[in-house]
């Protein structure tokens, strides 16, 4: 299967930066999103972003401009009847991605390829909403996808092989590298850095210091960012929200979400998007 022209769903901060990626790629690539106001916002983003390789001799103006000439935006998905593959890239909910799903199987041509930015939900069930779940495939970008190198490419229970191989001939032609994941709630990543995250809110809930758990980390296990810095980062909510998915998917108390981690949604206090989380924030997003 050869692909040449790419359709993304979704204009939020993901969707802009998988967009921003495949049109460095020398792809064509046509970027619905239902609000206009969302997709001027991304492309005004995605130009800030580029005009910074420029800057850092990281890229050209001529590479950068003909990046920015191969997107296409549009707010009807009819438009991507000639794409070759989708990757959906709508917020983390089943109903919502499986309504995405069913919508792209009446607009595309027969034979086209049906990605997915779920960072753990269930690629089968996607799949089923379709007329042709062998087409369908998990492709999880990590965020911010024009710098994470990562793909987690994940076939569900009827994914052809051929579809499956074309994924991961496509993440190489990206840049990205890629890894094979099985179809279970939270794939690779997620499936072991979330539980973490949460366990390191346990012993924030037990009474030890968020600096003291996130020195611990970086100067004990060498990670470039504490499991509480992170959990500010990535967002409470959307870490609450991958937890609920691990202990539902799995049912094993082992994924229970930490009551404090709860709470804190509940309270909005959900991380730096929000000014507050574990730790305070301004509004550059800059701890205070």
């Amino acid at each position: 299967m050869k692909i040449s022209k790419v359709g993304v769903v979704g204009a939020g901060l993901m969707g802009s930066g998988i967009a921003q990626v495949i049109a460095e790629a020398d792809y064509d690539v046509i970027w619905v999103d239902i609000s206009n106001e969302q997709l001027q916002k991304g492309l005004t983003n995605i130009k800030r972003l580029l005009q910074r390789k420029v800057e850092k001799g990281k890229s050209t103006t001529v590479k950068a401009e003909a990046a920015l000439n191969r997107l296409t935006t549009a707010t009807d998905m009819s438009v991507l009847v000639g794409v070759d593959l989708v990757i959906e890239a709508v917020p983390e909910n089943l109903e919502l991605k499986k309504k995405i799903f069913k919508q792209l199987d009446e607009v595309v041509r027969p034979g086209t390829i049906l990605a997915s930015n779920t960072s753990g939900l269930s690629v089968s069930a996607l799949g089923s909403v379709t007329r042709c779940p062998e087409h369908v495939i998990g492709a999880h970008f990590f965020y911010p996808a024009p710098m994470m190198e990562l793909l987690e490419v994940t076939p569900g229970l009827l994914t052809s092989n051929e579809v499956f191989h074309t994924m991961m001939a496509f993440a190489k032609s990206i840049g990205k590298i890629s890894v094979e994941c099985k179809d279970y709630p939270g794939f690779i990543v997620n499936r072991i850095l979330v539980p973490m995250m949460n366990e390191a809110i346990y012993l924030v809930m037990e009474g030890v210091k968020p600096d003291d758990i996130d020195t611990a980390m970086k100067m004990g296990a060498n990670h470039p960012m504490g499991p509480i810095t992170l959990a500010d980062f990535v967002g409470l909510d959307t870490l609450l929200a991958t937890m609920q998915g691990l202990y539902e998917g799995f049912n094993d108390s082992k994924y229970r979400p930490c009551p404090l981690l709860v709470k804190m949604v509940e309270a909005g206090t959900v991380g730096r998007k929000t000014g507050r989380g574990f730790y305070c924030y301004n509004e550059k997003g800059e701890r205070v």
